[in-house]
Parts: structure tokens; C-alpha cells; sequence
């Protein structure tokens, strides 16, 4: 796949999921990040075969995929990936970012966008540490979301990790 003409620096929002289906809950998330991140755009990746859920609960990736389609089409700053419907086998973020970074290059940031829960499994995904090198981590709550998780999660990532790479800021 070619590298994709982008301005240097480029800011992108990465928003991974099943969106089985996607919600308002999504856009709005993507919209707040968009703006307080003075992101220059979102990308939702819509998950081909997820590893940590059931495939039988889930609708057809290309339906998911159609769907993300239909409910971001009113945002220009949104746009969404092909990436991981088209992979074959299970679908890892630590593949997914790779092959981002291929396509906008080395000068392009990348945030992962997920929901706070989801940030409190990072531990179980495939590379965490070099997932974490690679972008920064924008974790949305909710009202009444217990937030010191979070920080109990920063200091068993920051707190025993040598890797200068990764940061404290990684996860915002």
C-alpha cells in the first residue's frame, strides 16, 4: 500500500472497535477528542475479527463497517479504515498501528481513542509496551466513572517500565 500524502505533524485520532453497533456514545467521544486534541482528523477501524470478544454475537464485519460508514459520513474530519476488515485473521492494534504509521509516515502522532474500561485491559493486548511507544492513549469517561484505575494502571505501566519511549503522558 503507498504512503498517503499528509501535512507534517499530522495529529490523527485512532478509534478501534467493534461497533457492533456504533452509537452516539462513538461519535460524541470522537467529536470531543477531535476538538480538545485539536486532532486534524479521526479514524474509526472498525475490528475484522476481534480477539478478546465472540465473533458469533458480533454482525458481519462488512455490515459494521457499512454502518461506521453511514453514521460518520456527516463529519468531514472523520474518516473510516478498511484496515482490519480486510485483514485476514484476528485483529491486533500493535498490527493496525503499524501499518498507520506506514501510510502517514513517521512525522504523524497518533492517539488511540477508547473508553476508560477498555484502557484497563491494555495489559492483555498483544505488545502493550510497544503499542504504547507508538501513540498516545486518549481514555473517555463517563459521569461517575471511578478514574483511579486509571492512575493505578499508569503507575504499574510507568512505574516498573524502563523504556524511555513511553511516557507518563502516553495515556491522557
Amino acid at each position: 500500500m503507498a504512503r498517503l500524502e499528509v501535512k507534517k505533524n499530522m495529529k490523527i485520532g485512532v478509534m478501534g472497535g467493534t461497533f457492533n453497533p456504533i452509537h452516539y456514545g462513538h461519535l460524541v467521544t470522537a467529536e470531543e477528542a477531535l476538538n480538545q486534541f485539536n486532532l486534524d482528523r479521526v479514524i474509526f477501524v472498525p475490528t475484522g475479527l476481534p480477539p478478546h470478544k465472540t465473533a458469533c454475537k458480533l454482525a458481519s464485519p462488512e455490515d459494521r463497517y457499512m454502518m461506521t460508514v453511514m453514521a460518520t459520513a456527516s463529519n468531514s474530519h472523520f474518516f473510516v479504515s478498511r484496515i482490519e476488515i480486510e485483514r485476514k485473521g484476528k485483529s491486533y492494534t500493535i498490527d493496525t498501528l503499524k501499518e498507520l504509521k506506514f501510510n502517514y509516515g513517521n512525522s504523524a502522532v497518533f492517539y488511540f481513542i477508547t473508553g476508560a474500561d477498555a484502557i484497563l485491559e491494555i495489559l492483555t493486548w498483544k505488545n502493550t509496551e510497544e503499542i504504547i511507544s507508538m501513540c498516545k492513549f486518549i481514555a473517555a469517561t463517563r459521569p461517575g466513572y471511578d478514574l483511579s484505575r486509571i492512575e493505578e494502571l499508569k503507575k504499574k505501566l510507568f512505574g516498573i517500565n524502563a523504556n524511555p519511549a513511553i511516557t507518563k503522558n502516553s495515556i491522557i
